[in-house]
Parts: C-alpha cells; sequence; structure tokens
C-alpha cells in the first residue's frame, strides 16, 4: 500500500507544503492522511482508490464525492461538511478542511437531525443531474422479502405484493432533488462549536430526505453499529428535523416516513457492509445463517426493523397489510435460537 501523501503541484499551490502526516484509518475504498502545513495549518488529504464497491470506477466514486462536498459547501451559517480547498483528478485526491471533532457528547441526536435537514435543503430541481438519483429498493427486492416470508411459513396477506408494487412507485427518487449523504452513520457525523458537520459523501445523491431521516426508525441501516431511537427521543429529533426543514424551506418535508421506512426494511443489501452488497440474497440468508455486522446480527437488525415498520402501519392506507406481516415475520424471527437481541440505544454509540 502507498502510504505517501499523494501531493503533485495542483494541490501544492493551492494549499501550501506538507511539513507532516498521519495516515488514519478509512474503508478500503480510500486512503486518508491527517497533514501538517508548513504554515503549521491542518489539513485532511483523501485518495479514492481502486479498491471497494464492487468494481464501480474509482474516478467517478472522485467525482461524487467532490461534487456532494462543493454542493454542501452552499451551506448559510455553519457549515455541514469539510470545506474542498484542492482536487487532483489525475490521482484522485482531494485536499478538505480539517474539522475538530468535540468527540463524545451526551445528547447527540437533535445536532446531527438539525444538520442533516439543513444538508438535505442545500438541493432543488436545478440540480437535476448533478449526482446520481438516491437507488431504491427494486421489485427484485421486493421479491425477496415475500420470499423470506414463504420460506419461515409465514403467511403474506393477499393484499401485501400489491401493497409493495405501489411503495416502489411511490420510493421513485424523480420528483425529489434533496442532497442525501448515502451513509450519515455515527463517525461520519463530526461535532464542531458550530454544529455536526459530515464527512464521506462517496455516495451522495439526490433524492427524498426522508429516506434518511428514516435511519433513526429503521436502525441506521448502512451502518455497522446499528442503534435504537426510540419514544420521546425519536420523536423530539423529528421534529427538530421537519422544523429545521420547513425553516429553509417554507414547506412541510414531502412524502411518508413509513415509505421511506418500508423501503429500507425490504432490501436485503442493507444487512451486510458495503463490499458484501449485491453478491447474493441477504435476506434469504437470513432463513438459516444469523450472521454478524458490526455489533449487531442480521436477524438483530431485521426484527428491529419489521417492528417499527409494524408499528407506523397499524391503519396505514397504502401499507396495513404489509404491516401485519412484519408484525408475524418479528414474532418468528423471535423464535429462533440464539433469540435476537434489541439493537443498541443510542447512548451506546461509538466514538472515535
Amino acid at each position: 500500500m502507498q502510504n505517501r501523501v499523494p501531493f503533485d503541484e495542483g494541490p501544492l499551490s493551492a494549499v501550501g507544503v506538507p511539513e507532516q502526516s498521519e495516515l488514519l484509518d478509512s474503508s478500503p475504498r480510500s486512503r486518508v492522511w491527517r497533514v501538517r502545513l508548513a504554515d503549521r495549518r491542518l489539513v485532511i488529504v483523501k485518495q479514492i482508490t481502486d479498491a471497494g464497491d464492487a468494481g464501480a470506477d474509482a474516478s467517478a466514486r472522485f467525482a461524487r464525492e467532490v461534487t456532494g462536498l462543493r454542493l454542501a459547501g452552499r451551506a448559510a451559517g455553519p457549515a455541514v461538511a469539510p470545506a474542498v480547498l484542492a482536487t487532483d483528478p489525475s490521482s484522485r485526491t482531494m485536499v478538505l478542511e480539517h474539522v475538530d471533532d468535540l468527540g463524545r457528547t451526551d445528547d447527540w441526536l437533535p445536532g446531527y437531525a438539525e444538520s442533516l435537514a439543513r444538508l438535505h435543503a442545500l438541493t432543488g430541481p436545478a440540480d437535476a443531474g448533478a449526482l446520481p438519483a438516491w437507488p431504491g429498493p427494486t421489485a427484485g427486492d421486493a421479491e425477496s422479502f415475500l420470499a423470506l416470508a414463504r420460506a419461515l411459513d409465514v403467511p403474506v396477506p393477499p393484499r401485501v405484493p400489491h401493497e409493495l408494487a405501489g411503495l416502489l412507485e411511490r420510493l421513485d427518487p424523480t420528483p425529489h432533488h434533496a442532497l442525501l449523504h448515502g451513509d450519515p452513520c455515527p463517525g461520519n457525523d463530526l461535532r464542531t462549536a458550530e454544529g455536526v458537520r459530515f464527512v464521506d459523501f462517496e455516495r451522495a445523491s439526490l433524492g427524498n430526505g426522508l429516506v434518511e431521516l428514516a435511519y433513526l426508525r429503521i436502525g441506521f441501516p448502512t451502518c455497522w453499529c446499528a442503534l435504537s431511537v426510540t419514544g420521546a427521543p425519536l420523536t423530539e429529533v423529528e421534529d427538530v428535523y421537519r422544523t429545521t426543514w420547513r425553516g429553509l424551506t417554507g414547506k412541510d418535508v414531502p412524502g411518508d416516513l413509513a415509505d421511506a421506512c418500508a423501503g429500507w426494511l425490504i432490501q436485503g443489501d442493507a444487512l451486510v457492509e458495503r463490499a458484501h452488497r449485491g453478491t447474493v440474497d441477504q435476506l434469504a440468508r437470513v432463513v438459516t445463517e444469523d450472521f454478524t455486522w458490526g455489533h449487531a446480527s442480521a436477524r438483530e437488525r431485521l426484527v428491529h426493523r419489521l417492528n417499527a415498520v409494524a408499528g407506523m402501519t397499524r391503519g396505514h392506507d397504502h401499507l396495513h397489510a404489509l404491516g401485519r406481516l412484519c408484525s408475524a415475520l418479528a414474532d418468528r424471527l423471535l423464535e429462533q435460537r440464539p433469540r435476537p437481541r434489541p439493537l443498541p440505544t443510542p447512548d451506546a454509540r461509538p466514538w472515535f
């Protein structure tokens, strides 16, 4: 592995001369350094590598992250992401503002929700095409979910296939243009004196902000550290998000949060880390194997999501039958041994 900071004349002329560098932990998809310049300033240097994302083009991933960060740089008032100081497309390298993270805070969720809403509100219809559309669930995901029920001998109410078809139509990202982070997980949210800033925009996209607000109810579906937010804390942070969005846009958040949560539920790939997505039917694996990602197992994640959707869809106009199926599936999975445990609460989140 190359550990040398990949500075060339472009970034050098923009930010200065590197004096010291420290290679930081990062995913296989990138290399990241903390660099002290000759003038004593700190910057972050990130290089997108060829690894990860099932062979996705590294240059496209570099362009996607830079675009997402620059769109996030529109924020008036407190920033919601590090500033882009320089880029070098030839080496897929970006130089970013260094952000001092305050570390552990007791009540981190309200600030997270406020910055998430501010991020989402930065783009609109004029930005269509600037980033890929959010890649929501597919008909194949819906069929895999129904196959899971059949494999567990849980009867599928007759209306569920129709409800799932309608769900896919409603989750079409085309009418929506919110700036989505793509992976707004603990560790990608840095707490500063001015508010939360998000980092790692490798999966930035445009879509409905509800699909990321849904992280709070559905257990942070793309994160190794799945968490359960319920009761009054959940109500508070969702109110913070909606109030912030309304204050910035003058409108209520469009769409249905129950739809967004159900969309995450039926995606088996949201049970595994990115390197394993798109490889096999992960919901089919759950029937015979309770595999682990991070500190939670697949069945633990799935039971939490099933219960969340079941709770949201009692009396729902379009997802009532799906909610009944979710409740029955959760009960069946709780019969498995070892019995799935509840997900950890927000105060158990990891701090980096």
